[in-house]
């Protein structure tokens, strides 16, 4: 069994997202270990770009002032691999394909595999284009999990059949950020998907308490949560640890 398909083995996953380096990469590197412990089942790393145009202000916030900070790709590298040491909680970095074809693409794929990642999500590649990075995935052993959203209708088939790790059900259009309702018909979505292939699907985009969590996760395998974790480290900065971890715990009793 992958490390992704384990995140998804005991019931229904919570998945929270973290931008590398804000506030710092050493409270990333904390703010992982404690989410892990508050009972998050798989982790998003998002690797800062400068022009993430899937996000909303909060994670473009977070993004800036992780680069401010001086995150660079090699650094968050390396502050996985000393996660690694602590943590086998699956993790899948969440960047832009510039950062990667700035890095370059066989090399930035190898080292993330190396470094211990189970998968990669690139919001803005369409799945027309995944030959860029597909080969180089299957490879080196990482799941290139796939988007589908709710403009996807006709597609949704054909990017299940290919899909790896789990799909990713983007909940509402426009940009991620907190919503107050989400009136995307997730089940319908989530069927198409499993009438295709059994692999797990995941809810994000807007979701942000408790309520909405368990709403999402009782029509799918699992929720997501970018926004407002992202939120939590503008607040409190270096003393968000334990805030997060006190939102993840409560997130995770809520799609249990």
């Amino acid at each position: 069994m992958s490390n992704i398909a384990k995140a998804f083995a005991s019931g229904k996953a919570f998945i929270p997202f973290v931008t590398c380096g804000d506030p710092s990469l050493a409270v990333t590197e904390r703010l992982i270990c404690a989410m892990a412990d508050a009972g998050a089942d798989l982790i998003e790393l998002g690797i800062p770009f400068s022009d993430p145009t899937a996000e909303g202000p909060v994670i473009q916030a977070g993004s800036e002032r992780a680069l401010a900070n001086g995150a660079t790709t090699n650094k968050i590298f390396e502050m996985v691999r000393r996660v690694r040491a602590k943590t086998d909680i699956p993790m899948v970095f969440m960047t832009y394909a510039n950062v990667i074809f700035s890095y370059g693409a066989e090399r930035f794929i190898r080292t993330s595999a190396e470094i211990g990642m189970d998968g990669l999500i690139l919001p803005d590649l369409p799945f027309e284009e995944k030959g860029e990075f597909g080969p180089l995935c299957k490879q080196y052993g990482l799941d290139l999990v796939s988007l589908i959203a709710p403009t996807s209708k006709d597609r949704i088939r054909t990017i299940a059949r290919e899909a790896e790790g789990f799909v990713y059900c983007v909940s509402s259009l426009g940009v991620t950020g907190i919503r107050t309702n989400i009136t995307t018909d997730i089940a319908a979505m989530v069927r198409l998907v499993k009438s295709e292939k059994d692999i797990p699907c995941a809810v994000g985009f807007g979701i942000s308490t408790p309520a909405q969590a368990a709403k999402m996760s009782a029509q799918s395998d699992g929720a997501i949560v970018g926004s407002a974790i992202v939120k939590l480290c503008a607040q409190y900065g270096e003393d968000c640890v334990p805030h997060v971890a006190e939102y993840v715990k409560g997130m995770k009793a809520a799609v249990s």
